[in-house]
Order: structure tokens, then C-alpha cells, then sequence
């Protein structure tokens, strides 16, 4: 603990092999994105120690230790029922490394993970052997087994720390799977806290080993023979690498990447009750979610209402202390990140475009925050809008017809969701035209642990959630006998 995180007992401690040990490579800082304020330094770990992680999970992998269904289902509800012991603590932790409003962490940041660790834990009991029977001549039988890949390396984004870690090690430690989890390095405490829960769950030692470190500890672990899969969050830019990096050992992937998602108004619409679950879908976590609906679509004839209303609205959304429960925007994760997103507003605007509602900083001494921006005036060609800025940043673009809103939500080299808000009947019919992984219709719902996510196109490859997740870990074996 320290005076100024008491209720927070960090570590700076990797996870190999089943003991905490201290990084070998150089050392890094972790800030408090609201204040500015460090909070911790840690070593990273060395390229031998990525080597040692993954070597571990190797060796534990090919023991068979972790070969036992029930086992696996037990360790995982304990898994779950430390972090929900714990969340007081880990949630303070996320407000502090990410800057997280109070008010996301249960559904969210803590909710999530804890309801993986219960679902997937199931999976791990179930039999997922196909028996096809005799073929056509009936001379021979066949049965499809699902052998668990081996060993993953989970790379998880900075934004949801625990809510990715949750979505990757699940389902691959209910596969049978052994795991090496490298978080973002600007985020990484949480992830080490957790690791101090492992252990207690049960979990043998090299199931679940803990590295940090920047792009060489990233190589070193993607590019590494004894991974056999990777599952990775992120940018296009960076998911791009890993794949490349995957190529060299021709090690599968599965990329959660970057959106641009839409949020579709339909003709008609009653606009005020809009502005809460059009706005606050994007605009929460500060706009640092990669699904969120940061172009919104809005019937020609009604452009002039929307944004009068948003101009209404934008004051009411709290800016400022994540600890407080009524902040709807904390700070963004650093003053790097906060002038790159400043910068594609100050580009827009030079071309032409407007800031209609909010915009600028918010008078707050210290801390990485940004006041939330509408920009109208805008091309759906335009830089702003063709770029994930990861920000607290909207724009919204007029549509002729439905059509053209269809054309406008698709144009576009991402794929990851959309929002429609209108008929029902009506929205269901544009959805089946988006070509998006998912589409939530006038707010859609709680999140469904069993329905897939993933994106087309450049958002990604493979799925996160429900079975189709589990299946990232898993490789079927045809084995097929005579039958005289």
C-alpha cells in the first residue's frame, strides 16, 4: 500500500512459473491519468524472461497438468470468486491506472470478467466430441475431438484491463489451454494485482504466467515457436504487426481491433429522448472503447434539431474526478494520447468543420482530460471521420434515405458494431445491410456473455464471448476407425 493509494496493495511483481518475480528489464512509470500524479515504477520483464513465461506455460501444457476438466471448472469459479472478493480493491485500481469513472466499474470493468470466469468454467466440464457415425458405405465411423491449441499469448488493450484479461484467459483455460498474458504496458497493474489471486485460486504453477514490457517483450512473445496462439486487442496498426510478427512460426490469431462505429437515426425519430443513449454510448470511459458509435447518422431534415438539442445536452455530461459517481468523462490514459486527439479536432476544424457542442479543456489544474466535442460540417471521406481517435470526440453526418444511411454506415475500412435507434421492424431490416459483427437496436441490452463479438473487415478476426470464443482455443481431431 501507499498514503496515497491505501486501499490498493499494488505489486510490481511478473508471474513465471507460478512465482512473483521481479522484472529484469528496464523500468517504467505508471501515472494516474487524473492527476499526473506516478503511482508506481516496476522493472519490465528482459526478452529471457518472455522466454522463461512461455517456456513455463510450455512445460505445464505438456505435463497434462492442466489436462482435467473438473479441475479447470473449479480453479475458475474460485478464479471468480477472488475477484469478486477483491473488487473493492482491484476497481480502485482500474480508477486510478485507467481513470475510469466510478460508475463503469461494476457493469463493466469488474462485471464482465466475472461473468466470463463463471460461464466459460462450465464450458470446461462439457464434452465437445462429435460422433459422425458411420459414413455412407458402413464400413467405417468417425468421431470430430476438440484437442485445446497448447500454449496463448494474451495481449490485452489499456482501456478495460481486466474486463480483456477476463475475455482471453477464460476461455482458454477452459479449453485446457496454458497462457503467457502480456498487458498494455500503460496499464499493466491492474493485471500484476490479479496475478497475486492466481496462486489462491489454485492455478498450478506456468498456467498463467504475467509479463510487461514494450514492442521488444511484445515481439519476443509473438514471435516466439513455442506460442501456438495468439489473442490480441488493440489498433489496426498494431494488430497489423502481430499478425506479421505471427506469420514467422505460422501461429494463429484472434485480433479485436479498432472501430468507427455508426449510430444510424432513423427518419422520424423523437429525437430528445435520443441524446442520453446516443451521446453517453461514446462518451463513456472518455470515449477510449473501441466500439464506440462516434459517427452519427442523422436524417438531413432534422440535422438542425439534433444538434440544438446536443447543445442542450453536453453541459449536463460531468467531466472530472472518476472517483466521483456522477463523472461520466474521467481523463484520457496520457497527455500523448490527449494531444493526439486534440490534434484530428484542430485538423478538422482548419478544413472546415465545426465544433457544435462542448470542445476545449475543462478547467481542471491536473490530469489528462478533454471536455466531450460534437463536429458537424464534415465529410464521411474526411480524416475524422475515417480514423478511430479513441476519444470523447462525435461527429455527426446528414443522410438523404435510409439507403444512403445504410451506404454512409458501411463506407468505411472498419467493422466492428453499429447502433440504430428507431422501428424496431424497421431496424431490424437495416441491420441485416450493415456489415458490422454487431448491432445494438435503440440501446440494445446487458451485455450476453453467450453471443459472439468481433468485428469485419480491418476490426478484426476470430470472436470474443459465447462459444464461438471458446473455440479460438480449441483444434478439432477427425479420428476414424474401420467398422467390418
Amino acid at each position: 500500500m501507499s498514503e496515497a493509494y491505501p486501499d490498493v496493495a499494488w505489486s510490481d511483481r511478473l508471474v513465471i512459473n507460478g512465482a512473483l518475480t521481479r522484472g529484469a528489464g528496464s523500468t517504467i512509470t505508471i501515472d494516474n491519468p487524473a492527476t499526473g500524479e506516478p503511482i508506481l515504477a516496476l522493472n519490465q520483464a528482459s526478452v529471457a524472461q518472455v522466454d522463461d513465461a512461455v517456456r513455463a506455460a510450455r512445460t505445464a501444457f505438456d505435463s497434462g497438468l492442466w489436462a482435467d476438466g473438473g479441475q479447470r471448472r473449479d480453479v475458475l469459479l474460485r478464479l471468480a470468486d477472488l475477484l469478486e472478493q477483491h473488487q473493492a480493491e482491484i476497481g480502485a485500481a482500474i480508477i486510478a491506472e485507467v481513470g475510469t469513472p466510478q460508475n463503469l466499474i461494476a457493469p463493466l470493468q469488474l462485471g464482465v470478467p466475472l461473468a466470463a470466469l463463471r460461464y466459460y468454467a462450465e464450458m470446461a466440464i462439457q464434452d465437445h466430441t462429435q460422433d459422425l457415425g458411420s459414413d455412407l458405405a458402413g464400413d467405417s465411423a468417425s468421431i470430430v475431438r476438440q484437442l485445446p491449441v497448447g500454449v496463448v499469448a494474451a495481449i490485452t488493450a489499456y482501456n478495460y484491463p481486466i474486463l480483456m484479461l477476463g475475455l482471453k484467459i477464460a476461455p482458454a483455460l477452459a479449453a485446457g489451454c496454458t497462457v503467457v498474458v502480456l498487458p498494455s504496458p500503460q496499464t499493466p497493474l491492474t493485471t500484476l494485482l490479479f496475478g497475486k489471486l492466481l496462486r489462491q485460486a489454485g492455478v498450478p504453477d506456468g498456467v498463467v504466467n504475467i509479463v510487461v514490457g514494450a514492442e521488444d517483450v511484445g515481439r519476443a512473445l509473438t514471435e516466439h515457436p513455442g506460442v501456438d496462439k495468439i489473442s490480441f486487442t488493440g489498433s489496426v496498426p498494431v494488430g497489423s504487426a502481430v499478425m506479421r510478427q505471427a506469420a514467422s512460426q505460422i501461429t494463429g490469431v484472434v485480433l479485436e481491433l479498432g472501430g468507427k462505429s455508426a449510430s444510424i437515426v432513423l427518419p422520424g425519430a423523437s429525437l430528445e429522448a435520443l441524446m442520453a443513449p446516443i451521446h453517453l454510448r461514446y462518451l463513456r470511459n472518455a470515449g477510449q472503447g473501441c466500439a464506440s458509435p462516434t459517427r452519427i447518422l442523422v436524417q438531413q431534415d432534422q440535422m438542425d434539431e439534433f444538434v440544438t438539442l446536443s447543445q442542450a445536452f453536453f453541459p449536463s455530461v460531468k467531466v472530472g474526478d472518476p472517483t466521483a459517481v456522477d463523472t461520466v468523462c474521467g481523463p484520457l490514459i496520457s497527455e500523448h494520447h490527449r494531444n493526439r486527439v486534440e490534434g484530428y479536432v484542430q485538423r478538422a476544424v482548419a478544413a472546415g468543420a465545426r465544433v457544435v457542442a462542448g470542445g476545449g479543456r475543462p478547467d481542471i489544474a491536473h490530469g489528462w482530460y478533454m471536455n466531450p466535442t460534437l463536429i458537424a460540417g464534415v465529410d464521411n471521406s474526411d480524416e475524422i471521420c475515417r480514423e478511430e481517435l479513441f476519444g470523447p470526440v462525435g461527429v455527426v453526418l446528414p443522410y438523404r434515405d435510409v439507403d444512403d444511411a445504410i451506404t454512409i454506415c458501411n463506407d468505411s475500412h472498419l467493422g466492428l458494431a453499429a447502433a440504430i435507434f428507431g422501428p424496431t421492424k424497421q431496424a431490424i431490416t437495416v441491420a441485416n445491410r450493415l456489415r458490422v459483427g454487431s448491432v445494438y437496436i435503440n440501446g440494445g441490452g446487458a451485455i450476453r456473455m453467450e453471443a459472439p463479438m468481433g468485428g469485419l473487415k480491418q476490426s478484426g478476426i476470430g470472436r470474443e464471448y459465447g462459444e464461438a470464443g471458446f473455440k479460438e482455443y480449441l483444434e478439432p481431431q477427425h479420428i476414424q476407425w474401420s467398422t467390418p
